[in-house]
């Protein structure tokens, strides 16, 4: 609007902004009480103020970098107050019904990048072993060259369904490995982004040339029915933690009107969630993988694998695109 100062508006309202920030830092360690009552009065006044310039931000078509800072204190502030004693629960429930599939939502740009960097060196591998088939021998895993693709799926076939036990060891060690390939492709967000969008590609590669190697040997019923059911949320964990690193990078890259170190705290906070939020996703994956994947005929049909597969995406994204859309708008 005619005569607002933008630049006045933050240097006046900083002060108040950064005030409630480090008394929710206080709160989401210890909560409400670790403030005190004069502090809990206080950290109430500064909700009700910043609550009040991000509506006049919006108004005022204030940069958007201020407009994301301010809606994330609000955000974060208002949960806090309203969250009560004892109910860590029902917040932690709110956070994955509604919280996280809103916050993938609102950075499904980061997340589709992320996606199309990882199908992007799959793409490249299934190429290079199109064009030459000894390139199999540099871009798969070596547990994958000592076997041709026949082979492989005789040993599987032979070799029957897993014990229970076998198969918990084996989901629990597949969770642990891909929480720790997604807090790799989250961390290195801090170096601009660079290195989580040469991690995801990189990690493409392999995928698509082991894909290549079963389409060349007309085994890509077994191979699509092997990897499916367990690849769509194992994937899309993947998807979420890069477009996390990738966010990471946009604020260090694209601070805005803040300082960079604070850019990427207020980033880095948001990136976190989402990959916090992968957590149930990666135990799913981890227990298809475990379980579903590696039953294979006759013991189950491949088509039965592959439906399988598809409702647990379906289910997926379904989850992802549609959940916290009514309390969004209410």
């Amino acid at each position: 609007m005619k005569g607002f100062d933008v630049n006045r508006f933050v240097a006046e309202r900083k002060p108040d902004w950064e005030e409630l920030e480090d008394a929710l830092a206080k709160v989401e360690r210890g909560g409400v009480r670790g403030l005190g009552i004069d502090g809990a009065k206080r950290f109430g006044k500064l909700y009700r103020a910043v609550s009040s310039d991000l509506i006049r931000a919006r108004t005022e078509l204030v940069d958007a970098s201020v407009v994301d800072y301010l809606n994330d204190l609000v955000a974060r502030s208002y949960a806090q107050i309203h969250a009560g004693t004892g109910a860590r629960g029902h917040r932690l429930l709110a956070f994955f019904l509604t919280e996280f599939p809103r916050l993938f939502r609102a950075e499904w740009r980061a997340i589709t990048l992320a996606a199309a960097l990882l199908l992007g060196g799959g793409g490249l591998g299934a190429v290079m072993v199109a064009v030459d088939a000894d390139a199999l021998g540099v871009l798969i895993p070596e547990q994958h060259q000592a076997w041709t693709p026949e082979e492989r799926i005789a040993q599987e076939q032979e070799r029957g369904p897993h014990s229970a036990d076998a198969a918990a060891q084996f989901s629990n060690f597949l969770f642990t490995h891909n929480i720790q390939v997604s807090f790799l492709v989250f961390a290195l967000g801090v170096t601009f982004g660079i290195g989580s969008a040469g991690v995801l590609f990189y990690n493409g590669v392999p995928l698509g040339a082991l894909a290549m190697q079963y389409h060349q040997a007309d085994q890509d019923l077994f191979f699509w029915a092997w990897i499916l059911p367990h690849g769509i949320p194992e994937l899309t964990s993947i998807f979420i933690a890069g477009g996390a690193g990738l966010i990471l990078g946009r604020g260090l890259l694209f601070p805005g009107r803040r300082r960079r170190r604070d850019a990427l705290a207020a980033e880095g906070r948001r990136a976190a969630r989402l990959v916090v939020g992968t957590m149930p996703i990666l135990v799913l994956a981890g227990l298809i993988e475990g379980t579903i994947s590696q039953l294979h005929e006759p013991t189950v049909p491949y088509v039965a694998k592959l439906l399988f597969a598809l409702l647990v995406g379906v289910g997926l994204y379904a989850y992802l695109l549609l959940a916290g859309r009514r309390s969004a708008t209410t």
